[in-house]
C-alpha cells in the first residue's frame, strides 16, 4: 500500500505538467474570456465585465453606468460558448468569433434566451504592445432573441 502511494504521489508532477497550458491567445482563452465574462456578470462583478470589453470596457459603447444598469433587472445569467471560428490574423491585430447561448433570469422570474457570438481581438505578442492587449478583449457582439 505503501509503495502505491509513494509512486502516485512521485507521479503527480508528471501529471501535472503534462497538463496543456493555454496561451492567453489560443482560441481556447478566447472562448474562456466570454465564459469569465458572464461568471462576473452572474456573480455582480460589473467592473470586471466591462474590462472584458476592449480599450477598457469603452467597445461596449456605453459607460460603465450605463452598462452596469443594462443588467439592473438581471437575476441569473449563463452562457454556453461553443468553439471559436474564424481566426484572422492581419499584420499584429488577431480577432475570433465565438458562438454563444445565452441564458438569462430576471428578476421577475422570467426567462430569456439569446443566441449569437462574440468578437475578440487582441495584438500579437512580440510587437511591444502592453500584455494586457495581448490578451482577448470583446470588440463586438451579435446576439439575437430565441423565440
Amino acid at each position: 500500500m505503501r509503495y502505491s502511494v509513494l509512486t502516485a504521489l512521485l507521479a503527480a508532477p508528471a501529471l501535472i505538467s503534462a497538463a496543456p497550458v493555454q496561451s492567453v491567445g489560443s482560441p481556447a482563452a478566447a472562448k474562456q474570456t466570454v465564459e469569465r465574462y458572464y461568471a462576473a456578470i452572474d456573480r455582480g462583478d460589473f467592473r470586471a465585465a466591462y474590462l472584458a470589453w476592449g480599450d477598457g470596457g469603452r467597445a461596449s459603447g456605453k459607460s460603465f453606468d450605463r452598462f452596469r444598469q443594462g443588467f439592473a433587472a438581471t437575476a441569473r445569467s449563463r452562457v454556453v460558448a461553443g468553439a471559436p471560428y474564424g481566426a484572422d490574423a492581419g499584420m499584429s491585430q488577431r480577432w475570433i468569433q465565438v458562438p454563444v447561448d445565452v441564458f438569462a433570469t430576471l428578476k421577475n422570474g422570467e426567462r430569456q434566451h439569446f443566441r449569437g457570438s462574440y468578437t475578440l481581438h487582441r495584438v500579437a505578442e512580440g510587437v511591444g504592445a502592453p500584455a494586457s492587449k495581448t490578451r482577448w478583449h470583446i470588440a463586438s457582439t451579435k446576439l439575437v432573441a430565441v423565440r
